[in-house]
């Protein structure tokens, strides 16, 4: 990519001095352009004052000679010191949760020139520290992440050290950080009652490890709606601790092994809800047993019944981190993302 974001080709033969040996300066290019060190300089930097043709003779010539700007060196000149870079820490950038949030968070930037850095933490409290410390010593202008829970100093440093920080997905405790969620609790209220209006009194939990914010909220919002409907919390209908396929598919089977099972199930997470429905599938239950899973996800409506979810919005959820991380607001604000009810047929059997 040239330096103002098109792809570039090394065309003809470079007189000397060679730069082949080398990576190509301002003042190679000056030189291939006929134009002067500082006029090239303007150019880069996107400094008015420059006639289009003289512009487009300085793009010419970086692109044959294949000339990439020193990002670093850039940011020194800058008089605010800004590298146009974001650093970005998710969870796992391949879920497909993460995966639109990233995506929402690349679109706003890259209308703005804004290099983007992403890695996975894979919940690791030192992964999340090590990265953050690289982030900060790459001096990125703003730190978009989802923190895992623990100690958050690695954070506040960031923040102290001029970076913007953006929480997403889940807030961290004593941070005046912006922070954008889901409104995971009352998203989960609703699925709940969705399945209470439907006539189900005994309705399975299954969810990631309490330790886990969203996880917390949306077994909060599962309590405050069988309470709402008068109906008793019995926790032999709850396991939380479906983080991983064979975990959420041995839940599922002790669930249903009970001898008075379950005739829904609210399930906490995307990876969760398409085990449990493979689940029942196995056991010829798909058409019995009720499902209203948290998060949709790919193919949720090809299912034979189409799966009923709660879908959160990530890639609004990414844009609007995005948005707030490249702002210029004195205050910090919390924005809380609204979830919607899709009815696709699982969550609408009867009990």
């Amino acid at each position: 990519m040239g330096f103002w974001g098109v792809t570039t080709t090394v065309m003809g033969t470079l007189s000397a001095p060679s730069t082949a040996s080398r990576r190509p300066t301002l003042r190679d290019v000056a030189a291939r352009a006929g134009v002067s060190f500082k006029t090239v300089s303007r150019v880069v930097n996107g400094e008015p004052g420059v006639s289009p043709g003289v512009v487009a003779r300085v793009r010419e010539a970086a692109d044959a000679l294949g000339y990439r700007p020193n990002a670093a060196a850039t940011a020194l000149r800058r008089a605010d010191g800004r590298t146009a870079t974001i650093g970005v820490l998710l969870e796992d950038a391949g879920n497909p949760f993460f995966a639109a949030l990233l995506r929402g968070i690349e679109e706003v930037a890259r209308s703005r020139g804004i290099a983007v850095f992403a890695s996975s933490t894979d919940l690791d409290p030192g992964r999340e520290r090590d990265m953050t410390r690289a982030y900060i010593a790459r001096q990125v202008d703003a730190l978009i992440a989802a923190p895992t829970e623990g100690d958050f100093a690695h954070l506040a440093q960031a923040a102290d050290e001029g970076a913007r920080v953006v929480l997403v997905d889940r807030p961290a405790t004593g941070l005046d950080v912006d922070v954008v969620l889901t409104d995971n609790r009352a998203g989960s209220r609703r699925g709940v009652e969705h399945l209470i209006a439907h006539g189900h009194r005994r309705i399975g939990f299954v969810g990631r490890d309490p330790s886990i914010y969203t996880s917390r909220e949306r077994f909060a919002g599962y309590v405050e709606a069988l309470d709402a409907a008068g109906i008793p919390l019995d926790m032999a209908l709850v396991r939380r601790e479906g983080a991983t396929r064979s975990s959420a598919a041995d839940h599922i089977d002790n669930l249903m092994s009970l001898a008075e099972p379950p005739t829904a199930l609210f399930t906490g997470q995307d990876l969760i809800t398409m085990t449990a429905a493979g689940a029942l599938q196995r056991r010829r239950l798909q058409d019995r047993v009720a499902i209203v899973g948290f998060d949709d996800f790919e193919l949720a409506d090809l299912l034979q019944p189409g799966v009923t979810v709660i879908a959160q919005d990530p890639h609004a959820i990414g844009r609007l981190a995005a948005e707030r991380a490249l702002g210029e607001a004195a205050s910090t604000t919390t924005s809380v993302v609204p979830t919607r009810l899709i009815e696709r047929g699982s969550g609408e059997i009867r009990a």
